[in-house]
């Protein structure tokens, strides 16, 4: 029987049974597996792939809504991947295409790699901003910034989501209260028993992941990351808005290293939606 040409094959939605092949295909382009990542992505947002007949997949992305059920504001997409040996043949247009497509008038954003970005200018999306990538071993940081910070309850949860969708611009329920189950640290920086910022670090192989991080301003940024770092011996990594100058210099003299550049892009809007002053890192960059 002959092999089905790659524009034959058809787009379905994902799963967590998907979890493996996803998790290969990451692998096969040279990523981390990221299976923790890939899980909560499959369950807080939509999944699209093709399967290869031979087995695995051709190729997969994610979707993250925000916004009401009925009708949502804000399409967030991420893991965009095809597997080497059907790389530059028009497969990740496709994908691509038919995320446009399911989304309709829904805005959209994506964190593009330099290699990933003329395909999405192609497509319409517009850079809108720029985020560096840091890693590395943080060395305590002895200054006081007379910010109150605490591990955060479940009853802190409603005002997290509060604050939250007022910085970000649009409800991100669904994704937001997986956080306490995803995340192994969850922390909330508190003022007059108000909540003024609140992160999270999750694991993602052999470091922890800061994100989401929004604060009221960079101190209060400060104090969240130095409070995160003090409850963990792995290495930390997180994507920081470029904008946030004081942040990256100070992360970049705790010890945290460059390790690449992503272009924020939008489709349907000229800028994303919130409070940038206040929205210091995402919670992945697969979740805008």
């Amino acid at each position: 029987m002959p092999t089905p040409s790659l524009a034959a094959l058809p787009i379905r939605r994902l799963t967590l049974r998907d979890l493996r092949a996803c998790a290969d295909l990451s692998e096969d382009r040279g990523w981390e597996r990221e299976e923790h990542k890939w899980g909560f992505l499959l369950t807080a947002g939509k999944g699209y792939g093709i399967d290869d007949p031979r087995g695995g997949l051709v190729a997969a992305c994610v979707v993250t809504e925000y916004g009401s059920w009925e009708r949502p504001e804000l399409g967030a997409v991420g893991m965009v991947l095809v597997a080497e040996r059907h790389a530059r043949q028009g497969v990740g247009r496709r994908l691509m295409r038919h995320v446009l497509s399911v989304m309709g008038t829904t805005p959209l954003t994506l964190h593009a790699t330099p290699y990933g970005r003329p395909l999405y200018e192609e497509l319409g999306f517009k850079v809108t901003g720029r985020a560096e990538m840091l890693t590395g071993t943080f060395t305590p940081d002895t200054a006081e910034y007379e910010v109150l910070t605490r591990a955060a309850t479940a009853e802190d949860l409603p005002a997290i989501l509060r604050l939250d969708e007022e910085v970000f611009g649009a409800d991100r329920t669904p994704l937001i209260t997986r956080l306490p189950a995803f995340a192994d640290q969850l922390r909330v920086a508190e003022e007059d028993g108000r909540i003024i910022g609140y992160t999270a670090a999750w694991p993602n192989m052999d470091t922890h992941v800061i994100g989401p991080l929004i604060a009221r301003d960079t101190r209060t940024a400060k104090a969240l990351v130095v409070a995160l770092a003090a409850g963990t011996d792995r290495p930390l990594r997180t994507d920081i808005d470029l904008r946030h100058e004081e942040l990256l210099a100070w992360a970049k003299a705790r010890g945290l290293a460059s390790v690449a550049f992503n272009s924020v892009m939008s489709y349907g809007i000229t800028e994303l939606p919130g409070d940038w002053t206040r929205r210091f890192a995402p919670l992945t960059v697969a979740a805008g």
